[in-house]
């Protein structure tokens, strides 16, 4: 048995050397991905995003306003707008993601006793920048405001002490518990990097199995291990299972030492997990390819199966806001239970546990693809679906 599984696994390592393509989708293009990725996401936090200031008081309350928007790290203000019209298309050409307008006589208003009115206008349609901006932006005004009304109590002749319990008689110490950087690398890049390791498994493993049909090499390739399909379809995985542990690795190295995220639970079961989220994509594979017997089919549907794991992974929106269908909907992706045990072990320091409980469901993909094996023997050696692409 051992010398029929070597024999696979040399034929498929012939096919890889052979074909430049199977270099790209096992090893070159994940550590690309990889590298793209990370370098979009390298700063961790948005930073200076462009914010239109139409200042129609002139006043050194209005220039102190302005001043503070700017010392935030989320925001670049632009105060040569000079009317409301001018900054409306500057939002709708993307050249501002929020415009501030301080309308005239702002700062007797409030020499007065009255309020200001200042407006914010927020481009929302990205809701993570929009969100950042807002909340920014608000701190910005708030801390001004608590400024003026401090001052305004000192003058009536309040002690400090007095004048601070008036302003803020009620104050929230809030704590970022798992991202306290509010860093799009603890956000986006736990799923992105994964969903690109991911992509790379399904398309790779639906190419080297999808070939042999579409070339009609399925009875020679099973003929290598006399036609015992368990062996000829582990010599041909395990090549592409090994190449993607090493990403998975490399994968890691970038989390951890590149991006900086925190470790605070067992490095080994996020290891494990990781295997086992390559074998159940494998396993996937073998189900897509099975069902459809023709590759280009199979490639399709991996597209769609992979980039839909992005919505429900619950990153972007959350489960406990989904309906009941989308919810169980989610259940269908491996990496939805992967992306928990990750968090769980590398920011939440969860128990490992709870990883092994989330391994249940990545057992439960592999042992599906297990199940379709006869399945696939039986299409590999049916003339009928060979040449198919």
């Amino acid at each position: 048995m051992r010398h029929l599984l070597g024999r696979v696994i040399n034929r498929e390592l012939g096919r890889m050397l052979k074909e430049r393509t199977f270099f790209f989708i096992t090893f070159l293009g994940p550590l690309f991905a990889f590298f793209i990725v990370s370098w979009i996401f390298s700063s961790g936090v948005p930073r200076d995003l462009p914010v239109a200031v139409v200042d129609l008081d002139h006043t050194s309350l209005s220039r102190k306003l302005a001043q503070m928007v700017d010392a935030t790290s989320i925001a670049a203000v632009d105060r040569s707008f000079i009317s409301l019209e001018e900054a409306r298309i500057a939002l709708k050409e993307g050249k501002a993601d929020a415009v501030i307008y301080i309308p005239k006589d702002a700062e007797k208003d409030i020499l007065k006793g009255q309020n200001a009115k200042i407006a914010l206008y927020l481009n929302n349609a990205n809701v993570i920048t929009g969100g950042l901006l807002n909340s920014g932006i608000r701190k910005a005004i708030a801390t001004l405001s608590a400024g003026i009304s401090l001052h305004s109590h000192l003058q009536s002749g309040e002690t400090e002490k007095q004048a601070i319990s008036n302003v803020l008689p009620i104050q929230l110490r809030s704590v970022l518990l798992f991202n306290p950087f509010i860093s799009y690398a603890y956000f986006l890049t736990i799923l992105l990097l994964p969903v690109m390791l991911t992509v790379f498994t399904l398309f790779g493993t639906i190419y080297c199995i999808g070939t042999e049909l579409q070339y009609g090499t399925g009875k020679d390739w099973l003929g290598t291990s006399d036609n015992n399909i368990t062996i000829a379809l582990v010599g041909k995985i395990l090549p592409y299972t090994f190449f993607y542990c090493l990403v998975a690795v490399f994968m890691n190295l970038d989390f951890f030492y590149v991006l900086g995220l925190p470790l605070k639970g067992s490095i080994f079961t996020i290891l494990i997990s990781e295997l086992l989220l390559i074998l159940s994509y494998q396993s996937m594979a073998i189900v897509l390819i099975t069902l459809t017997k023709n590759l280009r089919l199979a490639l399709s549907l991996a597209s769609a199966y992979t980039m839909l794991a992005i919505t429900y992974a619950g990153f972007t929106f959350p489960f406990m806001a989904m309906p009941e269908i989308g919810w169980i909907f989610s259940r269908i992706f491996p990496i939805v239970y992967w992306v928990q045990i990750f968090v769980g072990q590398s920011v939440r320091t969860e128990p490992i546990a709870n990883g092994i409980y989330q391994m249940y469901y990545l057992w439960g993909f592999i042992i599906l693809g297990i199940l379709f094996i006869p399945r696939l023997k039986y299409i590999l050696q049916n003339e009928k679906y060979w040449g198919k692409i």
